[in-house]
């Protein structure tokens, strides 16, 4: 995924004939459990929702081809399937033939494709209304933004028409087809599918559509109904935050080809393991709620507990959002950090401690180091706890450096949770740098 910074957007070429749509594992220190079981009986609707193959080699094929396989293994009879854009890396017509062969492979007799343009498939050498072109011709979509009812459902897919580019005449549309799918049964749930995010929603929204967003916002927040479903930013739907509750349902979908995370914390934003991190989701709808399941394509493995959304929705019934958690994550009574002494040097230290506990995920963890003799703060920074991982491991170690030789230091620990709840404890011990 090419990430994009705050830039200004033009209106493409004329593209009104392609634009008119058509309406027609259980983590060893967490709480939530890798079993999707949610009791009920047989669902009215079922669809996968993927996103970001982006097509370029063999593995990149290998992957869309795993998370294809079980899908259908965990699904066998799909009404739908939704793809959220960057099925490709650039676009190409090789790379459109490789992933259309592997999906045709693998799709289901009598199911709907649904698939979203994205950024990358504008990452080559046509214009605008050239790749655009080339999506429909590949991908066998009728318009680069449709509205489809499917079982009674609602499925409103949305197209940027360049680079990030969503138009104010795409989502006056879209408004236009809220407003029908609410007038034929304000109770369902209306599903809508788009590459990009909204800002300030799910985790990793701060890699959100930006021309127009405000109004795109303005438009889904009249229709608490809504469920919105998003790609691009690669981030592990293993995040509870990847769901996201306020004036309508906002959903991340992570990424079948490789993860991305967010900057500041010890192992980068593309931490080990980054490209075999694959994730999707798969829908399950019923008369009075909606269930989305997690999955984790590289684990073969369920991903947490399932979203369950209620149905009729009703914004002040709403329960994934910001304010959801407020319990502390802890670590449990004995636990302790110590120094690894093999790999002391002058400059650094290696902590190694057992992993702490929280009622939904442990993300992060807050480190410290005090020089005993001066007093001062001569390290400090956040790592990952590595929930992301299949499995998550139940220690971690991790380096101390830019140390003073000969100088003895109190590394301070503290545990924080995916809501930036810190625990109350900490885990401390005293480590010496080498002469």
């Amino acid at each position: 995924m090419r990430k994009i910074a705050k830039k200004s957007f033009k209106l493409p070429v004329s593209l009104i004939a392609i634009l008119l749509g058509l309406t027609i594992l259980t983590y060893p220190h967490n709480a939530e459990a890798s079993s999707p079981g949610v009791p009920g009986n047989n669902p009215e609707l079922v669809f996968p929702v993927i996103s970001d193959t982006q097509i370029s080699n063999d593995s990149d094929l290998e992957k869309f081809n795993n998370a294809l396989n079980q899908l259908n293994e965990l699904s066998p009879n799909q009404d739908a399937f939704v793809f959220l854009g960057d099925l490709t890396d650039n676009g190409y017509t090789e790379q459109y033939d490789n992933a259309m062969e592997v999906y045709e492979e693998n799709r289901q007799d009598g199911t709907q494709s649904l698939f979203a343009i994205g950024n990358h498939e504008y990452y080559n050498d046509a214009n605008a209304l050239e790749s655009q072109e080339r999506f429909l011709e590949k991908t066998g979509m009728d318009s680069l933004y449709y509205h489809k009812v499917i079982k009674d459902y609602d499925f409103v897919v949305m197209g940027e028409e360049d680079e990030g580019y969503f138009s104010k005449q795409q989502i006056n549309w879209l408004d236009e087809q809220l407003s029908k799918a609410e007038q034929r049964d304000s109770k369902k749930p209306i599903f809508v599918f788009m590459h990009w995010p909204i800002e300030d929603t799910t985790y990793g929204s701060e890699w959100h559509v930006e021309p127009n967003g405000e109004l795109l916002y303005e438009t889904l927040e009249k229709y608490p109904q809504v469920v919105f479903f998003s790609g691009h930013t690669h981030y592990p739907v293993s995040d509870p935050k990847s769901i996201y509750q306020k004036d309508f349902t906002s959903v991340n979908t992570g990424s079948v080809n490789y993860m991305w995370t967010e900057n500041g914390y010890l192992q980068g934003h593309l931490p080990p393991g980054h490209d075999e991190v694959s994730n999707g989701l798969l829908v399950e709808v019923y008369n009075n709620r909606v269930i989305i399941k997690r999955r984790g394509f590289h684990s073969n493995d369920w991903l947490g507990d399932p979203w369950v959304i209620k149905t009729p929705a009703k914004t002040n019934k709403f329960k994934y959002t910001s304010d959801r958690d407020n319990k502390k994550p802890y670590f449990k009574k004995g636990s302790s950090v110590s120094i690894n002494q093999d790999k002391t040097t002058s400059t650094e230290l290696y902590a190694e401690f057992q992993q702490a506990s929280d009622n939904i995920l442990v993300h992060s963890y807050q480190v410290t180091a005090v020089n005993k003799m001066t007093g001062e703060t001569a390290k400090e920074y956040t790592a990952f706890s590595e929930y992301y991982k299949d499995s998550v491991p139940e220690k971690l170690e991790l380096p101390i450096s830019g140390l003073k030789p000969g100088n003895e230091y109190e590394i301070n620990i503290k545990a924080i949770d995916a809501f930036g709840n810190i625990s109350d404890e900490s885990l401390t011990t005293v480590g010496n740098t080498k002469k």
